[in-house]
């Protein structure tokens, strides 16, 4: 099997039709058949049922989503490989991370990396739950990775980044006078929260839960865009770390220490291996930055 026919394969899995990934790639539907019927003769089967609208992956398909993924983004670092050394192009750079990480650490990671490398084109996805994090890095989707943890993750290569510390964001004129909050005073207040298994959930559930204690979640929401305007209009209170919880407080949020001290770490991870030129420098940047701040 030849890269074109990977390509147009992951292309039908992506689209759901043979109609929209031709129009996706700017091919001619006939030359995307062709190549299918030749990846499927290669391979011994059928790699889609083919339905009356659109198709759906048989086992073999569904088997072959993740290794051609893989070997795509290969394919990718060794032409960035390749380039960087002929100096023809500065490669890209894609990281997966939880919406609270991309704000603090990632966008200053970024911002540092792009000032030492400006021609380098950068993506971030953003699947809110660790583990949809995780699995786009474990199937070739994105190179790196970052999700709320305290420990590295056995499996990949990854390293623990520096803490944030967390704050309680309050509706105004919440907690007047107030200048901390401790955890019996958090039991008792109402949540605003992402769902279970995101990195804002779990650090409300960690934080309420370290003496025992349930919170009461009044609204959850999908959309972590929301979070702050829904405390602004007095539906409840969220846990934040620093950076989104100053943006908070100039919007008129009142923002209070927690006591004890809450810190969240986050977890940088990769498939082991080779990783491409931006990748690898992005990785070294960041153990050095952790290291002068240790």
């Amino acid at each position: 099997m030849d890269r074109r026919e990977l390509e147009y394969f992951l292309a039908i899995v992506e689209h759901g039709s043979f109609t929209a990934a031709a129009q996706a790639m700017h091919v001619a539907q006939p030359s995307l058949s062709h190549a299918i019927r030749n990846l499927e003769k290669q391979l011994g089967g059928k790699v889609f049922h083919r339905l009356p609208h659109g198709v759906s992956l048989t086992p073999a398909g569904d088997a072959l989503v993740e290794p051609a993924r893989q070997v795509m983004r290969d394919l990718s670092t060794a032409s960035a490989s390749v380039r960087e050394v002929l100096g023809l192009s500065s490669g890209r750079l894609d990281v997966v991370a939880q919406t609270t990480l991309a704000v603090d650490p990632l966008a200053e990671l970024i911002g540092v990396f792009l000032r030492e490398n400006p021609k380098v084109a950068v993506n971030i996805a953003d699947p809110e739950l660790g583990t949809d994090v995780t699995s786009a890095v474990r199937a070739g989707e994105c190179e790196l990775g970052l999700v709320d943890s305290e420990h590295p993750i056995g499996d990949l290569g990854s390293m623990v980044l520096r803490g944030r510390e967390i704050f309680a964001v309050l509706p105004p004129g919440a907690a007047p006078g107030q200048k901390r909050l401790s955890v019996p005073e958090m039991s008792t207040l109402d949540w605003i929260a992402t769902p279970p298994g995101t990195a804002t959930r779990a650090v409300i559930e960690d934080t309420v839960g370290a003496r025992g204690g349930e919170p009461t979640f009044a609204v959850e929401t999908a959309h972590q865009a929301m979070i702050v305007p829904l405390v602004l209009a007095g539906a409840g209170a969220t846990l934040l770390p620093r950076a989104m919880a100053r943006d908070a407080a100039a919007s008129g949020a009142v923002v209070l220490p927690l006591r004890p001290k809450v810190v969240r770490r986050g977890v940088l991870f990769w498939r082991r291996g080779p990783l491409s030129p931006a990748a690898a420098q992005f990785v070294a940047m960041a153990e050095t930055i952790a290291e002068l701040r240790r």
